[in-house]
């Protein structure tokens, strides 16, 4: 399945990414965004500790940061099929300014 991935940093800063589900099972794409979320020191948003997965769908892109969006680079391409393959959505939107997914 195809997916659309819109990542947005504000108004004018918005990058679409082509995703395909089927290139990452589910547990590889869990797996890799716990990765980016390690490798990265992403901090949990809750007080409690807690991260849910739109939690760290939300800090990878907001720590892996707008340069690799902008350059389409294949971390931003591994970000987008992992997010297909976990949402199984054919459109999500990732707005990292507002702090939603939808």
């Amino acid at each position: 399945m195809s997916s659309v991935v819109t990542v947005v940093f504000d108004r004018h800063r918005e990058y679409e990414l082509f995703a395909h589900a089927d290139r990452l099972t589910r547990e590889e794409a869990a797996q890799w965004l716990e990765g980016q979320w390690q490798a990265l020191e992403c901090e949990p948003t809750h007080p409690m500790g807690k991260v849910l997965l739109l939690d760290k769908i939300l800090g990878v892109a907001r720590y892996g940061g707008e340069r690799h969006f902008a350059e389409s680079d294949a971390w931003a391409q591994s970000f987008a099929d992992a997010i297909a393959a976990l949402l199984g959505q054919p459109a999500v939107r990732i707005d990292v300014a507002e702090g939603k997914v939808g």
